[in-house]
């Protein structure tokens, strides 16, 4: 009998493959083809990690966090109030269109009617440019790219002097400061309140953000 420490799967017409790794014995010669594994597909380039992360002014949102950011605000071509959901005829506090543009009360002509794809993705790409210099300009340490997109997104929601002020910026700088969490997650989750109460949908978006900022997994919920 002859031995076979097999590299990769074992191709055979009567038997399922044998995973690569498997000590096999035949009394012959291989009675099928041997099949490398399947190759994992590449990983996107800007999810690599570095030594000491990237300077933050050198980062912008990466393409899977500009994807996950629109998937979370989700595109509505009309105005809606932002506290319910619900179409808005007339201007209010928290009228929206686009991808989460939060509409000041002097714009309301310009969106009343509805903007186009093209115009909201225009938008979004304005109304992100603040929250990008938001993180570069507070964050004093290395970050990998996952990071700084889930500090954007964070800072998309909660608001420029939000995060700029957060226990979050404060812990990314010196995990030993002092700030009333017991860590970053739960600094960083503590942002899931609207108006006093805890949201789900706010839960939900800061455990996004922690799978992004942790573990370099772009998902939505």
């Amino acid at each position: 009998m002859a031995g076979y420490r097999l590299p990769g799967a074992l191709c055979v017409s009567r038997t399922p493959l044998i995973p690569g790794g498997t000590l096999c014995r035949f009394p012959a010669t291989l009675p099928g083809l041997l099949c490398p594994s399947p190759e994992a597909p590449a990983r996107s380039a800007w999810l690599f990690s570095v030594p000491g992360g990237f300077a933050p002014e050198a980062l912008s949102l990466g393409p899977d966090g500009v994807a996950l950011l629109k998937a979370v605000e989700t595109l509505r071509l009309t105005p809606y109030d932002d506290q319910t959901g619900r179409d808005v005829s007339a201007w209010v506090a928290g009228a929206t269109i686009g991808f989460g543009h939060l509409i000041a009360r002097e714009e309301w002509a310009a969106y009343e009617r509805g903007i186009t794809e093209d115009q909201a993705d225009a938008l979004f790409l304005a109304d992100l440019a603040p929250f990008e210099d938001a993180v570069r300009g507070s964050i004093a340490t290395g970050l990998q790219q996952y990071e700084f997109d889930a500090l954007v997104m964070l800072a998309f929601n909660i608001g420029v002097s939000g995060f700029k002020g957060s226990s979050v910026v404060k812990l990314v700088n010196d995990p030993q400061a002092s700030t009333g969490h017991a860590s970053l997650e739960a600094a960083w989750k503590a942002w899931n309140k609207s108006q006093g109460r805890v949201m789900k949908g706010l839960d939900n978006r800061r455990a996004a953000e922690w799978r992004v900022f942790t573990r370099a997994v772009y998902a939505r919920w």
